[in-house]
């Protein structure tokens, strides 16, 4: 059954909660990692520790290793444009601005897939689908607030975030047209061992990383997490959630990341919950809704 691009079902509305929690934690883990590793050579480890991490787990489910050039044209399109550039786009542009102001720029990942894939023909432009990544939009910005303090090339550091969240709208769409029948696993394994060649080169001969100091025990968990977690693992749910509800709703976990970041730091680290943090996620609960089309249907049945 082709993905449905205009419904979420329970499962995967769980399995965004998921994601979300593992990818909110990359911006602290690159925050964290990026006090003592250059960006390109931060992104170069983690796509490469991601996909050694993945490669016994598809050695035991018998997933063979794409066959030529053809077989490995399609990951090395997804690994360019939901790996290369974004990753490193939006690392580079972290040592401009703070993790939570990327964070709220990244939540324009929606509205530019929507954008892009109605340009392509994909997907028509639902109106409804447009208000409501706008309305999660104003979710984030109310939940986040903008009180980032004002830095040297902080407009630099703005652009190249939001290039990361326009490549992520291309990369929905090559996944969408490009892996059709690949498994979550293989998937998510073949684009970051491509990606892991292309980085190789990029970090290579930017930053030469074999002349930097050896980092401390603090920047290697950052490192690690950012693999095993916010790598590895969450590429094996996002391809998942793509296989069964599409390349657009996928998306949407760009605006559950901030809430799940207040929320594990009220459960984790006992930060308090401010009256406009609910608010923010009140109207990003609403948005969700309102992308997801049922309660409207429902209420226009009722009418």
């Amino acid at each position: 059954m082709p993905p449905n691009d205009n419904r979420i079902d329970a499962r995967d509305w769980s399995l965004l909660a998921v994601l979300s929690v593992l990818w909110g934690g990359s911006f602290f883990f690159n925050g964290a990692a990026l006090r003592e590793l250059p960006p390109l050579t931060l992104v170069f480890l983690r796509v490469a520790l991601g996909a050694a991490m993945l490669l016994p787990l598809l050695r035991m489910q018998g997933i063979g290793l794409p066959k030529g050039m053809a077989g490995w044209k399609p990951f090395v399109a997804i690994g360019l444009l939901n790996n290369v550039i974004p990753f490193s786009l939006i690392v580079i542009g972290q040592t401009f601005i703070p993790s939570g102001l990327a964070s709220i720029l990244n939540a324009t990942t929606p509205l530019f897939t929507v954008m892009v894939m109605a340009a392509a023909g994909e997907q028509a432009l639902q109106m409804r689908r447009v208000a409501g990544v706008a309305l999660g939009l104003l979710g984030v910005i109310v939940l986040r607030g903008w009180g980032a303090e004002t830095r040297t090339g902080q407009g630099l550091g703005i652009l190249l975030c939001l290039g990361g969240a326009f490549s992520y709208g291309f990369a929905a769409l090559a996944a969408r047209r490009l892996l059709k029948d690949s498994a979550p696993l293989g998937t998510a394994t073949f684009q970051l061992m491509a990606s892991t060649v292309m980085m190789a080169v990029v970090a290579g001969v930017v930053e030469r990383p074999w002349h930097l100091p050896i980092p401390g025990p603090a920047t290697w968990f950052a490192v690690l997490g950012l693999a095993g977690l916010s790598t590895a693992l969450a590429y094996i749910v996002f391809f998942q959630i793509i296989r069964r509800s599409g390349a657009t709703n996928v998306m949407l976990v760009t605006l559950l990341i901030p809430v799940t970041a207040i929320l594990l730091g009220w459960l984790v680290l006992g930060e308090p919950i401010s009256m406009r943090e609910i608010v923010g996620a009140v109207v990003i609960g609403s948005a969700l809704l309102v992308i997801d089309g049922r309660v409207l249907n429902l209420l226009r049945c009722g009418a």
